[in-house]
């Protein structure tokens, strides 16, 4: 599953994480929600989220498309921080948990 604005997914940055099972749209959603408020003064920043489903576990890419000057590095570094923080990482899952009866 992709989430993203528009109907091209370029990643100029991206940073992964794996996280529990989880629905995926839910985790899409909250990721982008918040790396976009992170990252929101960025000029020319499109976030784009991907989130697969591997085995028991999804893997989560975020990032996107940047049309104006930028450190990769450092934004790369911010995405991944974001995705590492444990404050953001529980409310994602506590949104997007599977319902027992798909477990």
């Amino acid at each position: 599953m992709t989430l993203l604005r528009g109907n091209r997914a370029r990643l100029d940055v991206a940073a992964q994480t794996e996280m529990p099972d989880a629905v995926r749209a839910r985790i899409a959603h909250q990721v982008r929600q918040d790396m976009w408020r992170l990252l929101r003064n960025l000029r020319g920043f499109s976030p784009i989220v991907q989130v697969r489903r591997v085995s028991d576990h999804l893997q989560v890419t975020a990032g996107g498309q940047i049309s104006g000057c930028f450190s990769k590095d450092h934004v790369e570094g911010m995405i991944q921080t974001l995705l590492d923080c444990p404050k953001f990482r529980a409310r994602w899952l506590d949104y997007a948990r599977l319902p027992r009866s798909q477990k």
